[in-house]
């Protein structure tokens, strides 16, 4: 019989052995000897574990380490056999190849007859393996039982053999300590942590082994006192070793054989439960019925279950105690993971005797794992246990302890631990519903508004759960004209009145997303448009403004996600997901079904809120996902012309920017050409324009009139003018409003502003803004008209038309971008310039249309520099923070990437961007997203250009501190000068890692970095050039040289300035002596790098620069 095994029995409230002191960090290993209670293992007393055995476990650093990843520190270079490349995936044609090569690699054993051979490469089920062990070991158990051992110890990546002539082959000590002097391996891999198909197949079939030896054990072999306790010893021996792949391995093993034997055990005590009823039953007999020779029988076959029974607790006792209490905080996340699953399958199966507060009070320790993937085992383990009504009782305890952590951990960091505990929280909730308090729920509410769609989702589930679901006790209510509200109707109110209190957003599409999968009231839209238009009963609540605004942003949020089946933007997944035909076809149900619906509802609700800006915006957006042939197919042209009527009226009376657009927009879709619709649709548009024109030249006639009488316009006339340009505007971004001729009219004004003449008589600078963007459509539609749809006869003349409209209307926006009145001006002007030179760039020069190509437009040098002095001027200028600087800073960075395009389509040379790329680290947190994709685009169109346009910057740079410092001599001390190092530091990692491929370049900006640094000489022959502290700058691109180029760059600086000038080695030479000293030896002023690959120079940058290296050096055309 084995001997029990462990310490003192454990509170469940107490914290775990061994680490009152460390908070929440719960997972430091036992396996090593510095625990200050070290255990007195079987293994030790024997002297079984080495002091330094080959392979120890390095990784406790990592684990005692902040949940931060830190970086390596880089070690000695290994020779080229043994360097692990950086990993990357291998091209296809060599995958087998190379997964071949890994495979004989590691193989531990040629042996064909040996179990791991026969498990790891034979094609027969585990079971056939199984009972040919069992065979032999039926015929001779200790040759068995080492081909067994040997298994376990092939499988943990040890070439060693255990010999069958040891005189004490069961001594298990003295072989596991000779498997660890005969464990060789230096790679640290081992076949349960080795990547491929056949690795995991291998790891699933040696789970399937151990498991299944149980099983085909268990009514009689498990019990000869032979083969379980000499199993269990070594594995426990194993298990406790400071080689990681036997103590992983071994691990691995005794949970799965502990789950094998909890079936087993489940299996004898179900045996035991019955044997005892019939037991029962024959003794209750009368004398003269009762078989005295079957009750016999039966309380021999009860004797020998109970026996069996218990001697299956102590193994598992034994195994629990010996190798799970142990491994549990092991250092190895992959243990711990594994101790943390298989426990939840013992409680789940065997819950009479494991589900108990000793036991759950490891998985409520472990749920503070710095490890998300042990993290997530535990709410595994615990999910299937909360689902079970009956053991509910056994879980009070562990929830009322654990429960606080359960629910922080539904902001986990780790989406997927956030999902299962958000879903633990929900199980916790239907069989505890008091346990929870109110503020665990609100942290779940919040959730539904996570940019993760699994965990809103779960954070749903769980409001559906507790708020949003059908109740008995719910009355039935009418409308006030005796119709009877639909069911969903409390629930949606419940739904506004949520939104509404919690204040996190400003629209419900992320709320709508939550909910759409899970609960039928976001598709309600029959109840919701009830709610809308439907005057309440007596008993009612009547809806306030806020709520009907809040009601009609989810409906419309609603409609369109069920239209589109689109996630809303930042929801969505970055991957493009393809939907199968029954989603496409399901979606399609869906565009029908809220077309039928709202065909009929849409004209009264515009009608009823026809004042209200905010709500008119999102119901005109509603006709933008129609099905538009149901209009005629359900016969509903009376509708169709209530909604064109009524978008009219709106047109024609409103001056809200939103609504104007998207009614706009929602007529640009009705009137969709071959739709059923067209026809009638395209008579509203025109009447919609004519009197949106009609309003414009009344209104341009009387203001002009009144300047030419020498006369002031009043406010009325100013409001007309400004507002019918307004209109014409928006209509015109999706309409071409062409054919009212409307251009030169609206660009008279656009020229007067730009000449400056009659300064005091132009239009009022709302008015302006409205005429550049009218004019930019004119031209934009233009082109579109002359690529698309005008007759070849007439393209020359229409063509030329354009190309003097663009020349004349560039030219005045460059020069209102230069010197326009207002802010305002200038950047419409300026985007304008920006949308137009790539509309009109090089694309057209393709064309086969003569008349066409000629309408390409290359701007000037001139051009460009106004261009990059806006952006020098409005996007890198600092200004006070206030509540509009997140406003302003999206307007920044659109303007910023406006430019940043003409870069990147290469309409303008990459020497423009230099002044925009020296902002790069100053402006990091604004715009680096923005300028380090701008740096890796112009580095694919011309590397040269790209290295010389960055010397531009850092030039730039160095000549503006030249300015602010006294005599052009800048201190190698100051703040100023640092941060022009880093950021020729930030510049060089934008190069990679491929030396060879950067070669021209990188000697390209040396070359022409020394030309300026010893080009300004001074009068006195001794002195050093005024500009040779650039060569310290220069010298953070020396890592980025090949050894015989920095030959080549020290040839060059030799012929311009000779190694002998310097003849008193004053500080003022210094940079040329630390640059020479570079490129002569390969060392910098940080860490020597010459003996170092290139491969690896991003080691030695400080810690800091991390971000940028890992980002950026993979950017390599």
């Amino acid at each position: 019989m084995m001997a029990r095994r462990g310490g003192k029995r454990i509170r469940m409230n107490d914290p775990p052995p061994e680490y009152e002191e460390q908070g929440e960090v719960l997972n430091e290993s036992t396996s090593d000897g510095d625990s200050p209670m070290k255990r007195m293992t079987r293994l030790r007393a024997r002297g079984g574990v080495r002091d330094k055995p080959p392979i120890i476990d390095d990784d406790e650093d990592d684990f005692f380490a902040p949940v931060a990843r830190k970086r390596k520190q880089p070690g000695p270079r290994k020779p080229p056999g043994e360097r692990r490349e950086r990993v990357e995936r291998p091209r296809k044609e060599h995958i087998e190849k190379e997964q071949e090569r890994v495979d004989m690699e590691r193989d531990v054993t040629t042996d064909e007859n040996s179990l791991y051979f026969i498990v790891r490469h034979s094609k027969s089920a585990i079971a056939s393996i199984v009972d040919d062990w069992i065979e032999k070991y039926k015929q001779n158990r200790d040759s068995a039982l080492i081909a067994l051992m040997q298994f376990f110890i092939n499988a943990s990546g040890c070439k060693g053999k255990i010999s069958e002539d040891m005189p004490h082959p069961m001594e298990h000590t003295a072989v596991i300590r000779k498997m660890t002097e005969e464990f060789d391996e230096e790679s640290g891999e081992y076949p349960l942590i080795m990547p491929g198909q056949q690795w995991k197949k291998f790891k699933m079939n040696f789970c399937d082994f151990v498991q299944t030896l149980v099983k085909q054990c268990q009514y009689s072999i498990i019990y000869d006192q032979f083969l379980m306790d000499n199993v269990i010893s070594l594995l426990t021996g194993l298990s406790d070793s400071q080689v990681r792949a036997f103590r992983h391995t071994a691990t691995l093993a005794a949970m799965k054989l502990m789950t094998a034997l909890v079936d087993v055990a489940l299996l004898v005590s179900n045996n035991f439960e019955n044997a005892a009823k019939q037991y029962e039953a024959e003794r209750v007999k009368s004398r003269d019925r009762r078989a005295s020779d079957r009750l016999e029988s039966l309380m021999t076959k009860r004797a020998e279950l109970e026996e069996n029974m218990d001697e299956i607790k102590n193994m598992l006792t034994y195994m629990f105690k010996s190798v799970f209490v142990h491994r549990y905080r092991d250092t190895l996340p992959d243990i711990r993971a594994i101790c943390m699953a298989e426990i939840g399958v013992w409680m789940e199966n065997y819950p009479q005797n494991f589900l108990d507060d000793s036991y759950l009070k490891y998985i409520g320790w472990t749920l503070h794992d710095k490890v998300g993937e042990v993290r997530l085992r535990c709410l595994q383990a615990l999910l299937p246990l909360y689902d079970k009504e009956e053991l509910k009782g056994k879980l009070e305890l562990f929830t009322s302890k654990f429960k606080d952590r359960i629910v922080a951990m539904t902001l986990d960091k780790e989406f997927e631990v956030a999902v299962h505990a958000v879903k633990l929280v929900i199980s916790i909730l239907k069989i505890h519903p008091d346990i929870l308090a109110d503020k665990d729920c609100e942290i779940v509410y919040e959730l539904v508004y996570s940019s993760h769609r699994g965990v809103a989702q779960a954070a749903a589930e769980f409001l559906n759960v507790r708020l949003f679901h059908l109740t008995a006790d719910m009355e039935e209510t009418k409308t006030r004209r005796g119709k009877i509200r639909l069911p969903n109707t409390p629930l949606i109110r419940d739904l506004v009145q949520f939104f509404i209190e919690s204040e996190l957003h400003e629209h419900g599409a992320y709320l709508v997303d939550s909910f759409i999968d899970n609960n039928a009231m976001v598709k309600d839209w029959e109840c919701m448009t009830d709610l809308l238009l439907e005057e309440p009963g007596l008993n009612e609540e009547v809806l306030d403004n806020k709520q009907e605004s809040t009601l009609i942003e989810i409906m419309v949020s609603s409609v369109k996600q069920s239209a589109t089946g689109e996630a809303p933007v930042g929801r969505a997944s970055n991957r493009k997901i393809t939907l199968s035909s029954k989603e496409l076809k399901a979606i399609q149900d869906e565009k029908v079904r809220l077309t039928e619906h709202f065909i009929a509802t849409l004209p009264p609700l515009l009608e009823k809120y026809q004042a209200d800006s905010e709500k008119l915006a999102n119901l005109l957006a509603v006709p933008q996902y129609f099905e538009l042939d149901i209009y005629t197919t359900n016969r509903q042209e009376s509708n169709l012309q209530a909604l064109l009527d009524k978008m009219s009226y709106i047109m024609s009376v409103h001056t809200d920017r939103e609504v104007l657009e998207t009614c706009a927009k929602t007529l640009e879709y009705l009137c969709t050409e071959g739709s059923a619709t067209y026809t009638r649709c395209d008579v509203a548009r025109s009447n919609i324009i004519d009197n949106a024109v009609n309003k414009y030249k009344d209104a341009i006639d009387d203001w002009r009139n009144l300047i030419a009488g020498e006369e002031q316009p009043n406010e009325d006339e100013i409001y007309n003018v400004t507002i019918s340009l307004k209109v014409i505007s928006i209509l015109y971004a999706s309409h071409n409003l062409n054919p009212w001729n409307l251009f030169d009219s609206i660009f008279q004004d656009v020229d007067e502003c730009q000449s400056k003449e009659n300064t005091g008589r132009t239009l009022p600078n709302e008015a302006l803004i409205y005429c550049i963007e009218a004019c930019y459509f004119s031209i934009s539609w233009g082109l579109h008209f002359v690529e698309n749809q005008c007759e070849s006869s007439n393209v020359a003349t229409v063509s030329a038309e354009l190309r003097d409209n663009l020349v004349k209307y560039i030219a005045a926006c460059f020069e209102l971008t230069r010197d326009g009145p207002t802010e305002q001006i200038q950047e419409s002007a300026y985007q304008s310039i920006c949308d137009l030179l790539i509309v009109f760039s090089d694309q057209l020069s393709k064309n086969e249309n003569e008349n066409i190509r000629s309408l390409e437009y290359k701007s000037t040098l001139d051009e460009q520099l106004i261009l990059n002095n806006f952006v020098q001027h409005y996007v890198f200028t600092i200004k006070q923070e206030d509540e509009t600087r997140i406003e302003e800073l999206h307007k920044k960075r659109n303007f910023l990437a406006s430019f940043c395009k003409l870069v990147v389509y290469n309409i303008i040379p990459t020497k423009s961007a230099a002044g925009m790329f020296k902002h790069y680290v100053k402006c990091y947190n604004e715009y680096g997203d923005i300028i380090k994709a701008t740096l890796g685009k112009a580095r694919e169109i011309n590397k040269i250009n790209f290295a010389l346009t960055l010397l531009l910057s850092l030039i730039a740079v160095f000549k503006e501190l030249q300015q602010q410092s006294d005599n052009d001599i800048i201190s190698k001390n100051s703040h100023e000068f640092s941060d022009l190092k880093e950021l020729a530091k930030r510049f060089a990692l934008t190069f990679g890692f491929d030396a060879i491929k950067n070669r021209e370049p990188v000697i390209a900006l040396h070359r022409a970095g020394i030309l300026f640094a010893v080009g300004d000489v001074p009068e006195d022959p001794v002195a050093a050039p005024t500009r040779l502290l650039f060569l310290e700058v220069l010298n953070e691109f020396n890592n980025k040289l090949l050894k015989q180029d920095k030959k080549v760059i020290l040839s060059f600086l030799d012929r311009r300035i000779s190694p002998g000038m310097p003849s008193s080695r004053s500080e003022e030479w210094q940079p040329l002596v630390l640059y020479r000293n570079s490129l002569l030896h390969g060392e910098t002023d940080q860490a020597p790098v010459a003996k170092r690959a290139y491969a690896r120079k991003r080691r030695d940058h400080d810690d800091e620069y991390d971000d940028y290296e890992y980002e950026e050096d993979h950017n390599d055309a």
